[in-house]
Formats: C-alpha cells, structure tokens, sequence
C-alpha cells in the first residue's frame, strides 16, 4: 500500500508521526494571553528528546499577544496578512507574508495583527525545563499604536 494514513508512529509501526490535517481542533488563544480574537491552528510538541514545538496562529485586526519571553528563543514565520512585531523598550515594526522574524532567548517582545488586518504567522520555539513561554503584562493599547497621542 503507497500511503498510510495513521496518526502516530505506534498506530503503523513507524518512527515517522503525521498528524493529519484536521485531526488537530483550533484552539481560542486565552484571554490571560492575548488581546483580541486568536485563533491557535494545528499545533505541534516534540516528544522524548525533540524539544521543539510550534503552531499556526491567526490574529484578527488589532489583537496581540501579552509581552512574553521565550527561554531559548522564538521563530515567526509570517504565513498571511499584516502584522506588528515589538522589542520591549525598542519601535513597533511591521511584518508581512514570507518575513522570518527571530526573537533571542529572554528578549521581552510581544507580535500580533496590524490594526486593520489579521496576520496568521507559524510560532516555533524550544521546550526548556517544562517551560516554552514566560507570559508578562498585557500590551496597552498606547504600545500597540491605538490610543491618540495627546
């Protein structure tokens, strides 16, 4: 037979794992997390030894992650859309389809949608300790860009 369509490496005898798409649901991005309407796609965990994991993330206009690190690290690689990318204490950048954006390990930043255009990118980042991500304080809208300057 060409083509297996298990799930897991143990279901076919396999060392390869597919996960077929649709067998992962879309997950809301919390509140806790994020502003705004987030929609977490098809995510991905290494298992044993692999620490990498990853998922597809689409923001609607405006909404944005909370500021946050990562203990090794970040890669965004921008899928559609328009979106906005911010080192702590540093300028708003814009991001766009086909952009790779890498944020070093413990560099506070936060990425999201533009203000009138969702943004989906795919986040990659390494597992250390139990621990992918430290989440911090929301983003107010006067960082984003939304509040009138005065």
């Amino acid at each position: 037979m060409c083509c297996s369509f298990a799930l897991s490496a143990e279901e076919n005898g396999s060392a390869i794992t597919v996960w077929k798409n649709g067998t992962q649901p879309s997950v809301k991005g919390s509140a806790d997390y994020f502003t705004g309407s987030v929609r977490i796609d098809a995510p991905f965990k290494g298992t044993g030894a692999a620490r990498v994991s990853g998922a597809s993330v689409t923001f609607e206009p405006a909404a944005r992650t909370a500021w946050h690190t990562h203990p090794q690290g970040q890669t965004l690689i921008v899928t559609a859309g328009v979106g906005r990318v911010q080192e702590w204490g540093k300028p708003v950048r814009e991001i766009r389809p086909g952009d790779t954006v890498w944020i070093p390990a413990g560099v506070k930043h936060w990425h999201g949608a533009a203000p009138e255009s969702s943004m989906t990118h795919i986040a990659i980042a390494e597992n250390v300790g139990g621990k992918v991500v430290d989440w911090m304080e929301k983003v107010s809208d006067e960082q984003y860009g939304l509040a009138e300057k005065s």
